[in-house]
């Protein structure tokens, strides 16, 4: 496996922003990072805020044989130009789209429900778009999290800015610790064994 990986979060700047369904991949690298006790810093070069640390069989932040490093990552663009980032800083550590685990808000999954995959379509979700288009390829991983589709005729787009139900709020703090799990079995021990543990 490689010795280096890009783990972004995808979602939109700000407080505005922040509890939004469009924001789950912010969150599960809010987790990791502080699983791993480092913060995101901003590097505005880059337009992101960025936290280097290691993820290995102890967990993350934990030197031990086997573990990665790992650059945690959360766009400062909005979500449609979230591949600005994730170019330059996988130019900036050399990695491929390969080395790339994008997080992402999924419509097509009901919460409570994680798939983990390589490549594929963006399914209209523009910040994957985005990271097609700056990486001149969609292969990279992506962890998709379920957040249902919007109740009756809401457009999906008003649905994924607006916040989770106080109702929700429990199963989401549950989901995304389980993401970020996922996230960590992916780096560790491969696509196949976090598919087969997480895919749901």
């Amino acid at each position: 496996m490689t010795d280096m990986w890009l783990v972004v979060g995808l979602g939109n700047p700000g407080p505005t922003y922040a509890h939004t369904r469009h924001n789950v991949g912010y969150m599960v690298v809010d987790e990791l990072a502080r699983r791993a006790r480092v913060a995101l810093r901003s590097v505005p070069k880059m337009r992101a805020e960025v936290a280097e640390t290691r993820i290995g069989p102890l967990g993350p932040g934990v030197p031990a044989p086997g573990a990665v490093r790992v650059a945690l990552v959360r766009s400062r663009t909005y979500m449609n130009e979230s591949g600005i980032a994730v170019g330059r800083l996988a130019t900036f550590y050399g990695v491929t789209p390969a080395e790339i685990v994008a997080i992402h808000d999924e419509l097509d999954l009901d919460l409570g429900q994680l798939r983990l995959k390589k490549g594929g379509g963006d399914n209209g979700h523009n910040g994957l778009k985005s990271m097609r288009a700056h990486l001149h390829s969609g292969d990279f991983l992506r962890v998709r999290f379920g957040i249902g589709r919007p109740p009756g005729r809401q457009a999906p787009a008003d649905f994924v800015l607006s916040g989770f139900p106080a109702s929700q709020r429990d199963a989401v703090g549950v989901e995304v610790a389980r993401a970020a799990d996922a996230v960590e079995m992916l780096l560790t021990e491969g696509l196949s064994a976090a598919q087969n543990r997480y895919n749901s």
